[in-house]
C-alpha cells in the first residue's frame, strides 16, 4: 500500500520532463496492457526499449514525480472496504500528526487541504468492521476527532491529465 506523504515534499517543484517521460505518463494514464510483457509492448508504442521504459518509470517514482504506480482495485468487490476521512490538525502539529496517521498500514493516501479539515486520507481495510477500528485507533493516537466520510454512490470520472 502506498503511503504518499505530504510531509515528504515541503513545496511544489516544477520538473522538466523528457519526451519519453511525457509519452509514458500520457500513455499509462489509459492503463497498462494485459499481456505477458506489458513494458515491452509499451516500449514499442513509444519507440523505446523495455529496459529504458522500466528505468524511466523507476526514476519517476524515486524522484516522486509519480507518487504511485500500480493497479486500482475496487476494494469493496474484493471483500474489503475503504472510506475517506479527515482531521482538523493544528498547523504546528501537522507534520507530527501526518507521521502518526501514516504509521497505520491501512492508510492509502494522505493529503493536505486548505480547509478547517486540513488533512484528508483514505483508509483501506480488509473488512468494513475494521474501518471503525482504524478510525478509533487514529483518534486515540492523535487525540483528534476523525471525520469519516464513507462513499454513498460510485462515480467513475475517467480522469486524464495530459502532460
Amino acid at each position: 500500500m502506498d503511503k504518499s506523504s505530504i510531509s515528504k515534499r515541503r513545496k511544489c517543484q516544477t520538473v522538466e520532463l523528457s519526451p519519453l517521460e511525457k509519452s509514458l505518463i500520457n500513455l499509462l494514464q489509459h492503463g497498462l496492457p494485459v499481456c505477458e510483457r506489458p513494458f515491452a509492448q509499451i516500449a514499442e508504442e513509444v519507440s523505446s526499449t523495455e529496459e529504458e521504459v522500466i528505468a524511466c518509470l523507476n526514476n519517476l517514482r524515486s524522484e516522486e514525480v509519480l507518487t504511485r504506480f500500480g493497479p486500482m482495485f475496487d476494494a469493496a468487490s474484493l471483500g474489503g472496504a475503504f472510506t475517506l476521512a479527515a482531521l482538523s490538525v493544528p498547523e504546528e502539529d501537522f507534520d507530527f500528526v501526518t507521521e502518526q496517521v501514516n504509521s497505520f498500514d491501512q492508510i492509502a493516501h494522505n493529503y493536505r487541504r486548505d480547509h478547517d479539515y486540513n488533512m484528508w486520507f483514505v483508509i483501506a481495510t480488509e473488512s468494513a468492521e475494521e474501518i471503525e477500528q482504524v478510525v478509533q485507533a487514529i483518534e486515540n493516537k492523535t487525540g483528534l476527532k476523525v471525520l469519516n466520510v464513507p462513499k454513498l454512490k460510485e462515480f467513475y470520472v475517467c480522469l486524464y491529465l495530459p502532460v
